[in-house]
């Protein structure tokens, strides 16, 4: 193929340029052989002449098609070049946010700076088991690779992360490490995944550091092997660790910090336990300072710390060496702030009693003046003698810092040690996954040593990847059997014999550092001399003559000679060790006493990194000179030695490759800089990759994908039966040149840029019948418009001529009408003439002739009349004179009889004037007069009453008068006695005289007093009209209010209505909420419960099997037991055949602290689910009492209306009695005739004061009260209910009639406004006090359950252990015992939360009960032990005689025995719907009825459910027989074995389905039977007969409920294992619709091919699949809403899985997948509408695929399409939406790709959407199951029982 066909006009090209690299430009004319110019079009608008290189003429590299760019693997680009690498890299990580990108077998990542949702555990799971291709690039897609490689190959594995520093290569390795330790699981209970991810917080403290480029750089490189066993389970791990940076310890650069352990043990210097280590700020210390960066935004190093010393816990370190290892920590910071002082200039001394040194030697437990003298002083050894020379400053200075960063390296090494001791594992390790996470290739402005040691290792690791990705394709060439020649690639082998060959680079420094004078310049110099114009790759700088370049792989990198040599040597003084090996602290002796040894492949260098070598097995012997000289090899040679170790591990796997691209140095999100992604592309081999695929075949088709594709470029006559043959005839005519591709066996291989030219092919062939049908169409359609107009014209001509003939016709007939009209016109005028002349002549004759009648008439009538006259006048004379004569005489009568009448009538006026007045003064006096009466008549008691009082006022007056006359007699009478009495008489008169001046002043008081009086009345009488108009006002406001009340009860009704509904659904959804928590505890029991199964099965295997290599039994599925079974009734169920041998048989040994935690966590549970289950009771007697009383509301406030009327009518009487109590009050002070009685201290005066006191009080009181209540009215909402308002209105108007009826209006409405708010808040507290009442009552309830609860399992165990032989009798009790301490120890601990002391004490007394309980438990075990073998020899002999007994018989004997004829029914006997057996029958019957019984058979041929009515009808007969122990032996045999067959069968789903169904109808029958109302509404009379009578079965049934919750999660389970397989290939990948969507190239990492192929699954196997299932489930009989609940499931199952894969597959995400998945979709809800499932609630589940399938469907261009989206998909998350649109991908030249700016539009439309932030649904969750009571119809008594269940034993009854 020729430039000339792809250098055309319009096409695209890369032109390099300074600034972004690579520019695309467009060609503006065609290319000719010849041209030396092209002329380009920018996408910026600008033109271009492109000159071509004259020596090269080498063209521009040609732009993919748009439909390749942003495709997952760099591979399927069908132009292999730099630029297109690039750009598709730039597209996906900046458009599409894809930081993930294949190249071959490496797997690009970019660091996105960002934390991104795409590492969860429902991420791992989706990958978990996929393969490398179907899912979009992922470090979980490369990790499963390596392990899926391991188990299938048995090869080790390795995954080799590198990049530049802040690529994210840690944190790669780390999620790498993460995938395993979440897929494989640990292979024993200590948590071996845990110990290897606790591995990195501990080696990030000690070897990540921050650096300028990155917050968490990796100081050191490492590889982790991470062990297997024989079933791929993580047994362990082991770190091998490369060239720690310890420079870092002593000096770090601007912006930059040292090891992260030391900044964490700043932060947590303050912490008790640190107090000794002296520490302060990180500022305090030279070795944390220099920097001047202590601090990292956004870490917090105390945080840091703890889990830095979580993790050394979790890894077995104990407190004491993590105290020793900080505390070396420490030491080495304060030995950095020794400091020297300059006595000369070869010489230095440090200060006495420096604090820093001091604290140092404390720590490090060493002599002080010892450690001073050697930091200032080191020895020299002659051959003869020893010196001990002093040394200068800077050489001390030196040594300090060499010391430390020895010391440093050292304790890296010992911790190494120890997490590797760890993480070792004393199981044999069946194979290992390794982690390498090491350092990419590095150049600097200064490169040194270091650099050297890390170029030379990427050298060695560039080759390996350069020959294994040769290796592949050689491979992939030899299995198609294509002929292939060598591929020229870069062989770096050169470069690695300049550096360690012989002579080489490594080999020279050795030997400078051998000399005793050598020095950098001379080892320069060597360089020079031994490799400078001898080897390309070595060359000299110009103007330099200490440094060298080397041409690496990636670029050339200059190296300064100087410190070489130094970092080389590794120099640190002996004497300073030797110091610190003489410590008292224990722990640094450790850290060096493996110097010879090497223990841990470390060696120290003075400025540089440790490499590190793997310890050899067994030690050379040798002398000690020998060792000496060993431990002092060089750094390089050691490097050299770990490096060939590493790549001869690597050679030994198989590895993958991860290479981190730094998008940029700012550490901006998602920002690319092109120049430095170029960088490290060209530095970390991906071009590498590139090139040699380019080199070869890169785009590789299979057969069909090909003829899919390109079918389009086939014409019919091509296509034929056999794809290989027509691929090839098709390729011969589109391809000319056969070099360009190849065919396989079973694909087709093309050159780099065949399949663009193919695309281009295609897609001119797409245009071309586009422009054939464009052009068809507008022919066909123009041809329609003509047709259209000329069928127009021809109907409007027509329509036209009709019209005017029609106007024509009509003019004729106007014309002809005219002249009709005309005629008949001119007739009629002419004749109208006539007529009237001949009428005008009648008419005058006529007048003529009646005028001379009328003459003639009137004479002779004038003298009839005149006659007639004469005759009338002369009568009516005669009666004028006779009529005024009795005139005169009438007149006269009626005026005298109207003066008689008008007296008369004045008399009557007069009379009947004093009537009415007296009537209507009548009428207003009445009740003036009745007053006036009941005034009189008070008064005349009154005066009666003080009459009374004044006759006896006036009785005692005369007595006294009497005495004193008597005394004045007595007086005069002894006056001429006594003559001195005459003074005291004297005296007498004047008293006499003052008590008469205190009677007027009294009277004047009295005066004033009734003047008070008077006007205190007044104010009263002025006080009672102020109420009155108060009254009235408060009337007014009253009608107000009520007007008010009745609008806010319509508002209120609607709000209230819609809370009801709210509420409603907040219930329903705690309630389900409740249900999931429930079933997940189940869940999580019957997990344990099957742990504890396994356990107990490898501890049986364990004492029986010697074989090591045992396979792990199915552990699947639940096994569990009821809470009122023990472990002990377990095995003896397991073991009953051998008991019936052998009755001294007992159970196995058990681990008693294994079995103590497992009996405490199942006595939690156990308790939670109660808990649990009371709530969800009492959340529906809510949900059932806020309906009831949502009915008794009208009732209520009918009864509160009836008791406000009484209160209503007491207030009334209390009123009356208050106004009467005022009366007399106004009575007694308007009375004056008894002055004495009202006086100021008359007793009758206080009580009037005090009760017209009380009654002003009391209307103040009111009118306060009124005043309160009418601001509360307004606010009372809650007491209004929103069917009142008709009650309410009928209410008002009887209290209106009531209220006119009443006297005083205002009070009584205050009084009942005050009583109904009185009314309502009593009533709210009864309803409050009632709530508390029920919660009591519900408390108490409770406790007495769990009492009864309690006794009846003492009950049941008393009644079993009776049953047990002694020997099992005891185990028992032992088991009960420990399970009641055990509960009883969990009811302390609760107890003595307050009190330690209590509860410790009471901890000691029940260990020292269970020590004695598990002493008698070991002495059972041993006897238990040698019964087992004892009955294992038993059993073998009795099963040898059973087998040759049956060999003796013969069929005719086994014919001829006589049938037990049980199954024969006996019409004339009338039967009770019950089965007897015996009891020794019970393991038979559950033997052949649950055990041995196949479903299929049952299914197909007799009634379902029939195991369950068996059952019952058992159960019924025990507990007619009262049995207690016989109901409650069948029910748990039936529950174990229940479970033992579906743990023996659990995958079956027919089984599963089966026992799921009669266990739910063994539930039903004996909720049915049960004799509760509830339950017994559908019974028919008879079956009301057959309830149970004696048992109260109803916690059996919550067993059996649970139970029935267990066999629904494990057939979702079966269901999710069975479909799983099916879901993506079904609904995603085939192609339902043929022809639709088109195969796009794919790369390396071939992805699951569409076509349906022989195996694959089609959306037809799903819908059988689903067919299967429901048929099978109808046939087992299964309730139909427990149908449509795992229908609903199934399909959740399928919507997730679906929509978790569209997720994370970008070639899945285009617009014809959508309506491919739209389509399977509808065959879906066709298939629910067949089966009449619609309500099931299953098509809700796929709402969310739906839209997905809508998202990629609907346009996305303009801001209504946004708006159209996020209207749309209200099932969908946030990050859902954007990941499907970051994801969509055309499949055509014709689909547009999603713009940015149209994502972000999204983003901000739904920043405002509140909803998870998880990108995958939930595939594993269940939803709640429920089942619902669905009784039988079936009568037990018409059941029969078929002869092949065998179950001739048992008897109807």
């Amino acid at each position: 193929m020729a430039a000339s066909e792809l250098y055309t006009k319009f096409a695209r090209v890369w032109i390099p340029d300074p600034e972004e690299v690579w520019k695309s430009a467009e060609l503006l004319k065609d290319y000719k052989p010849g041209d030396k110019v092209l002329l380009l079009h920018l996408e910026e608008g600008k033109d271009l002449e492109y000159h071509l290189d004259p020596k090269t003429k080498e063209l521009p590299h040609l732009r993919n098609p748009d439909i390749l760019v942003g495709e997952n693997d760099l591979t399927a680009l069908s132009y292999l070049h730099e630029p297109a690498v690039l750009h598709n890299l730039r597209v996906r990580f900046i458009d599409s946010k894809l930081i993930y990108t294949y190249c071959g077998i490496v797997l690009v990542a970019i660091n996105p700076y960002e934390q991104l949702p795409i590492y969860g555990e429902d991420i791992i799971n989706a990958y978990s088991g996929q393969n490398m291709g179907d899912m979009d690039p992922h470090i979980f897609a490369v990790a499963e690779e390596a392990y899926k490689q391991m188990a299938r190959d048995e090869r080790n594995q390795s995954i080799i992360v590198s990049g530049e520093s802040g690529a994210g290569k840690t944190v790669s390795a780390k999620y790498a490490m993460r995938y395993f330790a979440t897929v494989s699981g640990s292979a024993s209970e200590a948590n071996v995944e845990e110990k290897v991810l606790a591995s990195n917080p501990i080696m990030e403290s000690i070897g990540n550091a921050k650096t300028t480029r990155n917050d968490n750089s990796s100081r050191f490189g490492k590889y982790i092997e991470i062990g297997f066993d024989k079933r791929y389970r993580i047994i362990g791990a082991n770190m091998r660790t490369y060239l720690l940076e310890k420079s870092r310890v002593v000096f770090q650069a601007e912006e930059e910090r040292n090891y992260h352990i030391f900044y964490q043990l700043c932060a947590s210097a303050k912490l008790p336990e640190f107090k000794m280590l002296r520490l302060g700020n990180a500022d305090n210390f030279n070795y944390t300072k220099q920097g001047g960066s202590p601090v990292i935004e956004g870490v917090d190093d105390a945080k840091e710390m703890a889990h830095t010393r979580q993790a050394c816990t979790l890894l077995g370190i104990s407190e004491s060496h993590q105290m020793g290892i900080f505390r070396i920590l420490a030491g080495i910071l304060h030995l950095g702030n020794v400091g020297f002082t300059s006595r000369d200039a070869d010489s230095c001394t440090i200060p006495p009693k420096h604090e820093p040194l001091c604290i140092f030697c404390d720590l490090m437990g060493v002599d002080y003046e010892e450690m001073c003298h050697w930091l200032c002083h080191r020895k020299l050894a002659t051959a003869t003698e020893t010196y001990i020379k002093p040394i200068s400053k800077l050489q001390a200075t030196n040594a300090r810092d060499a010391l430390a960063k020895h010391i440093y390296a050292k304790l890296f090494n010992w911790i190494v040690d120890n997490v590797n001791q760890a993480l070792h594992s004393a199981v044999k390790q069946h194979s290992f996954i390794g982690v390498l996470d090491i350092y990419g290739f590095e150049t600097f402005e200064i490169n040194s040593f270091e650099q050297f040691c890390i170029n030379y290792a990427n050298e060695k690791l560039q080759q390996q990847f350069n020959m294994h990705v040769f290796k592949l394709e050689q491979e992939e060439y030899m299995k198609e059997q294509i002929p292939w020649t060598l591929i020229d690639f870069y062989d770096n082998q050169p470069c690695i014999n300049l550096i360690e060959s012989k002579l080489g680079i490594l080999d020279l420094l050795d030997e400078e550092c051998k000399m005793p004078k050598g020095t950098d310049d001379t080892w320069a110099q060597k360089l020079y001399n031994t490799h400078l114009n001898k080897c390309a790759l070595f060359e000299k700088p110009r103007l330099s003559n200490k440094a060298f370049i080397i041409q690496h792989f990636a670029d050339k990198v200059e190296y300064q000679c100087e410190g070489f040599l130094e970092k080389n040597k590794d120099t640190v003084f002996e004497e300073q060790i030797k110091v610190l090996k003489s410590s008292k602290f224990k722990m640094l002796p450790e850290l060096f006493q493996d110097d010879e040894k090497a223990i841990s492949p470390t060696s120290a260098t003075s400025s540089g990194r440790t490499p590190l070598t793997r310890t050899p097995a067994k030690p050379t012997k040798g002398r000690p000179g020998q060792m000496a000289k060993e431990h002092k090899k060089t750094v390089g040679h050691q490097f050299r030695s770990s490096l060939h170790l590493l790549m001869e591990t690597l050679n030994a796997t198989t590895p993958h490759y991860v290479r981190c691209i730094k998008p940029n140095d700012f550490k901006f999100p998602f920002t690319f800089d092109e120049k430095r992604a170029v960088q490290q592309l060209r530095a970390c081999g991906v071009l590498e990759t590139i090139r040699i695929s380019a080199a070869g075949f890169p785009s590789r088709w299979t057969y069909q994908e090909f003829f899919s594709r390109y079918r389009v470029l086939m014409k019919q006559k091509d296509v034929l039966s056999d794809r290989k043959q027509t691929c090839k005839n098709v390729l011969e005519k589109l391809i000319l040149d056969k070099d360009k591709y190849q065919f396989g066996k079973t694909k087709i291989f093309f050159r780099a840029g065949q399949v663009a030219y193919l695309e281009k092919l295609r897609a001119d062939k797409l245009r071309a019948a586009c422009i054939r049908i464009q052009k068809t169409i507008r022919g066909w359609l123009l041809r329609k418009k003509y047709l259209r107009m000329r069928k127009a014209a021809i109907t409007v001509q027509r329509y036209v001529r009709g019209y005017q003939a029609r106007c024509y016709a009509k003019f004729l007939r106007r014309t002809k009408a005219a002249t009709i009209v005309q005629k008949y016109w001119r007739m009629y005028v002419v004749r109208r003439r006539y007529k009237i002349r001949r009428a005008a002549t009648i008419v005058l004759q006529s007048y003529l002739r009646g005028f001379l009648a009328r003459n003639r008439y009137s004479k002779i009538l004038r003298e009839h009349k005149a006659v007639i006259i004469q005759k009338r006048v002369r009568g009516w004379l005669a009666r004028t004179h006779y009529k005024r004569s009795m005139h005169a005489i009438i007149y006269l009568q009626c005026c005298f009889r109207r003066m008689m009448a008008k007296r008369e009538l004045k008399k009557l006026k007069i009379e009947a004037r004093s009537v009415e007045r007296y009537k209507k003064l009548h009428i207003g006096m009445e009740n003036k007069i009745m007053q006036l009466q009941r005034k009189v008549d008070e008064q005349n008691k009154d005066y009666k009453c003080l009459v009374e009082k004044l006759t006896n006022l006036e009785g005692i007056y005369n007595s006294e008068t009497e005495k004193l006359r008597s005394d004045l007699e007595r007086l005069q009478l002894s006056e001429e006695e006594a003559k001195v009495a005459t003074g005291r008489v004297l005296s007498l008169q004047e008293e006499i005289a003052k008590l008469r001046k205190d009677l007027e002043q009294t009277r004047s008081e009295k005066k004033c007093i009734e003047e008070h009086a008077d006007r205190y009345k007044q104010e009263t009488e002025q006080l009672v009209s102020n109420l009155k108009e108060e009254n009235t006002l408060l009337k007014q406001e009253k009608e107000a209010l009520n007007h008010r009340i009745v609008q806010q009860a319509k508002e209120m009704t609607e709000t209230m209505e819609k809370k009801l509904v709210e509420e409603t659904k907040q219930l329903e959804l705690d309630l389900n909420d409740e249900r999931l928590r429930y079933q997940n505890l189940l869940n999580e029991f019957s997990r344990l419960e099957e742990r504890y199964d396994d356990l107990k099965e490898e501890m049986t295997l364990m004492v029986h099997v010697p074989k090591p290599g045992h396979k792990r039994t199915d552990s699947t599925h639940s096994s569990n037991e009821s809470e009122y079974i023990f472990s002990s009734e377990i095995a003896e169920m397991e073991d009953i055949p051998s008991r019936t041998e052998e009755p001294s048989e007992k159970k196995v040994p058990l681990d008693m602290s294994l079995f103590l935690k497992l009996q405490k966590r199942v006595t939690e549970l156990e308790q939670e689910k109660q808990v649990m289950q009371d709530e969800l009771d009492r959340k529906e007697e809510q949900v059932l009492r806020s309906k009831a009383k949502e009915e008794e509301r009208p009732q209520i406030r009918g009864a509160e209306l009836e008791y406000e009327s009484l209160k209503r009518q007491e207030l009334e009487s209390e009123n009356k009695k208050l106004k009467n109590e005022l009366n007399e009050l106004r009575k007694a002070l308007s009375e004056k005739s008894a002055p004495e009685v009202t006086a100021p201290g008359a007793p009758a005066y206080r009580v009037l004061m005090e009760q017209l006191t009380s009654v002003s009080e009391e209307l103040d009181v009111r009118k306060e009260e009124v005043l309160i209540l009418r601001s509360q009215l307004v606010s009372q909402k809650e007491a209004i209910q929103p069917k009142d308002d008709k009650n309410t209105m009928t209410d008002s108007t009887i209290l209106l009639e009531d209220v006119q009826k009443m006297k005083d209006k205002g009070e009584i409405a205050q009084a009942y406004i005050g009583l109904k708010e009185t009314n309502r808040l009593l009533e709210s507290q009864l309803q409050s006090q009632k709530r508390s009442h029920e919660n009591e009552a519900e408390a108490l309830r409770g406790e007495i359950q769990s009492l009864k609860e309690e006794n009846n399992r003492q009950q049941q165990l008393l009644a079993q252990n009776l049953q047990l032989p002694p020997e099992a009798r005891i185990e028992a009790s032992l088991q009960h015992e420990i399970t009641r301490l055990t509960n009883e120890n969990l009811y302390f601990e609760e107890l003595y939360a307050d009190d330690p002391k209590k509860y410790q004490s009471y901890r000691i007394s029940l260990y020292k009960r269970m020590i004695d309980l598990m002493e008698q438990l070991e002495k059972q075990d041993k006897t238990v032990r040698k019964l087992k073998k004892q009955l294992k020899v038993f059993a073998k002999k009795i099963g040898e005689l059973e087998v040759g007994q049956m060999e003796n018989i013969s069929p005719g004997q086994i014919i001829d025995e006589p049938i037990r004829p049980v199954n024969i029914p006996r019409k004339e006997k009338d039967f009770q719907g019950m089965l007897e057996y015996k009891k020794e029958d019970e393991q038979k019957l559950v033997k052949n009825l649950i055990l041995e019984l196949k479903p299929r058979g049952v299914a197909v041929n007799l009634i379902p459910g029939l195991p369950a009515y068996i059952l019952f009808m058992c159960v019924r007969h025990a507990d007619y027989l009262n049995d207690d122990q016989k109901v409650r032996s069948l029910l748990t045999s039936t529950i174990n074995s229940i479970k033992k067959v579906l743990k023996k069968r659990g995958d079956d789903f027919e089984t599963v389905s089966f026992w799921l169904s009669n266990t739910c109808r063994f539930l039903h029958c004996l909720k049915q039977y049960s004799g509760e109302e509830g339950f017994m509404k559908h019974n028919t009379s008879r079956q009301n007969e057959h309830c149970l009578t004696n048992f109260d079965l109803a916690e059996y049934r919550q067993v059996l409920s649970d139970l029935a919750i267990q066999i629904y999660q494990q057939l979702v389970r079966v269901l999710e294992n069975i479909l799983q397989p099916m879901i993506v290939s079904g609904m995603l990948e085939h192609e339902t619709i043929q022809g639709v969507s088109g195969v796009k190239p794919t790369g390396l990492r071939k992805r699951t091919s569409s076509i349906a192929d022989e195996g694959t699954y089609t959306l037809d196997s799903i819908l059988r699949q689903l067919n299967s299932f429901h048929s099978v489930m109808c046939q087992h009989g299964m309730d139909p809403e427990l149908i449509k609940q795992v229908v609903k499931q199934m399909f959740y199952i399928i919507g997730a899985i679906t929509l978790n894969n569209l997720l994370l597959r970008k070639d899945m995400c285009s617009w014809s997948k959508g309506m491919q998945i739209r389509y399977n979709v509808s065959q879906l809800e066709e298939w629910l509408r067949d089966k009449n499932l619609m309500n099931s609630g299953a098509k809700e589940t796929l709402e969310p695929l739906i839209q997905a399938a809508q998202l990629l469907q609907v346009k996305k261009k303009t801001d209504d399409d946004a708006e159209a989206i996020c209207s749309m998909c209200n099932a969908l998350t946030t990050a859902q939406i954007v990941k499907v649109l970051n994801l969509y991908t055309p499949v055509n030249e014709f689909e547009e790709r999603v713009s940015v700016s149209f994502i972000r539009t999204i983003q901000m439309r739904l920043r405002d959407r509140k909803d998870s932030p998880q990108l995958l649904m939930d595939a594993k969750h269940i939803f709640p199951v429920t089942f619902p009571f669905n009784p039988s119809s079936l009568a037990l008594e018409t059941i029969q029982i078929p002869a092949s269940l065998g179950l001739g034993f048992i008897s109807r009854v």
